[in-house]
């Protein structure tokens, strides 16, 4: 074997260096890329969302209440009326329907909100009775 001269060895050394140096930036160029675009996806979605013709006005959630590491029940405004939902990971379900709004979704929920879902709390689930 022959044995390189410590002249020898620095050159090769030196030759190594810029390929490290591109491949490090050939790398991070490529990140910053993948990273733009992403960003830009994310964008044009923003962007895109308004152009769909949903009218995303129809469906409020009035408020929202944990119940349990997974459970809540939200109050949601549909058509002028509010329903009270169930959910949790597997379901959704109605828990009440309101005849007159419960809260009114322009103004941020307070005390009396929870004074009327605990007086609901104490009644049966089932729908109100028809009056025929």
């Amino acid at each position: 074997m022959a044995q390189l001269s410590p002249d020898e060895g620095g050159a090769e050394n030196a030759a190594r260096a810029p390929d490290t140096l591109a491949t490090v930036l050939s790398l991070g160029a490529g990140l910053l890329a993948v990273i733009a675009i992403i960003y830009g996806c994310a964008w044009l979605i923003r962007r895109m969302s308004g152009m769909t013709g949903m009218n995303n006005n129809a469906i409020r959630v009035v408020s929202v209440m944990a119940i349990g590491a997974r459970e809540r029940i939200a109050l949601v405004e549909v058509g002028g009326q509010q329903i009270l939902l169930g959910i949790t990971p597997s379901a959704i379900r109605t828990l009440q329907v309101f005849e007159e709004p419960v809260v009114d979704a322009g103004n941020p929920p307070d005390s009396d909100f929870a004074r009327r879902l605990q007086s609901m709390i104490g009644k049966s689930w089932t729908a109100p009775k028809r009056k025929d």
